[in-house]
């Protein structure tokens, strides 16, 4: 795969969890997959001093609290976008306008118009890189996974069922945030969490074709320093599916699920085998063909896809972080002309389609 032999200027705005993931990542793509050392040129966060403060830690050279001049500066060919969902169409919108490359954190963004909008402007830019941040799919795991399904070991896949459950929310007492209101975080458990989950289903099981879905609100209110505040988008949400090849599948996201940290869990039925995967042990693949007694576990090790640039060694697990460093070298990689990397804006837009399909069903079927 090749990727850029001159430098690339980067500029992150946003420096919390997926900030520093991004950080990372940029750091270590080169020194994982060759090709030259991005920059690390501009970080940007708000005020100031605290992106100063992160620009040392994280090793950019410059510091900005203002993120329009981040992503017009002639230094900067890459814009990493971190922040809080409600920023993400200004940010990116300006970022392609400025002629730049976008990284871009999932969800794409709030309402389905803003992730339209996006998608279209992206397109009439044919020369610019777009890639969302659903991370999972990286995995050597599940890239293992999709070849398998791809090359026929399971046969034809007749059925998904998956969940994503997180117990970040379950504690009732939690304080309200923007998280949890349609302005500021759009949709709730879909957008946080089910989305990965669709950017697998598909990946897997190809188009939806249509969505029987009902969405829930466990805890309506929270406390604030105002007094309580009403939950708007959904803590939980089921969806029966029923994929554009005639399969069928069932899927599960909640945000309030007691004991539950990374349950991003499915199983594959086909017509000659089934897989299955959680990414609470995610160097763990399950396989089972016809005609065996029961299911063979595979490890991850270097004979999956990227696990080798890492570890030459089988069995020494793989890690989140790792995740992103792959995401990044794929995004390196189609800027240097290399394969389109996905989910780009148009494959991003198409996730957005479904989860919000799902939001508005409400027991209806809905077709895409």
């Amino acid at each position: 795969m090749t990727l850029p032999q001159s430098p690339l200027g980067i500029a992150l705005i946003g420096t919390g969890f997926m900030g520093k993931c991004h950080a990372l990542a940029w750091r270590n793509v080169a020194a994982t997959f060759g090709g030259a050392h991005p920059r690390l040129e501009l970080l940007c966060d708000m005020p100031q001093d605290r992106a100063q403060a992160f620009a040392t830690q994280f090793g950019f050279a410059r510091a900005t609290g203002d993120w329009q001049a981040a992503v017009n500066d002639p230094a900067v060919d890459v814009v990493s976008i971190t922040t809080p969902n409600g920023m993400h169409r200004a940010m990116a919108e300006a970022a392609l306008a400025a002629g730049k490359h976008v990284w871009l954190e999932k969800p794409m963004a709030l309402t389905l118009e803003d992730a339209q909008s996006m998608a279209d402007l992206a397109a009439s830019r044919p020369g610019q890189v777009t890639i969302l941040g659903y991370n999972y799919l990286r995995s050597p795991a599940f890239q293992a996974a999709v070849q398998l399904v791809q090359s026929g070991a399971i046969g034809t896949p007749k059925a998904f069922r998956g969940v994503y459950d997180e117990d970040y929310s379950a504690d009732p007492t939690l304080p309200w945030s923007w998280r949890m209101t349609h302005e500021g975080g759009g949709l709730g458990a879909l957008g946080d969490l089910g989305c990965h989950l669709v950017s697998q289903m598909v990946a897997l099981m190809g188009p939806v074709a249509e969505v029987t879905a009902l969405t829930q609100i466990a805890i309506p209110q929270r406390p604030s320093p105002e007094g309580p505040k009403a939950v708007e988008n959904e803590d939980s949400a089921l969806a029966l599916i029923r994929f554009a090849s005639g399969a069928q599948g069932s899927f599960a996201t909640s945000r309030v699920a007691r004991g539950r940290k990374c349950r991003l869990q499915w199983e594959l039925h086909g017509s000659e085998g089934t897989l299955v995967f959680d990414q609470e042990n995610m160097n763990e693949l399950w396989l089972h063909k016809a005609g065996e007694a029961g299911f063979t576990r595979h490890l991850t090790g270097p004979d999956q896809p990227d696990f080798a640039a890492f570890c030459p060694a089988p069995g020494h697990n793989f890690g989140f972080n790792e995740q992103k460093v792959i995401e990044a070298r794929d995004l390196l990689a189609a800027i240097a002309g290399g394969p389109a990397c996905g989910p780009d804006f148009a494959a991003g837009l198409q996730i957005e389609r479904i989860i919000h399909a799902m939001a508005a069903s409400q027991g209806r079927p809905v077709a895409l």
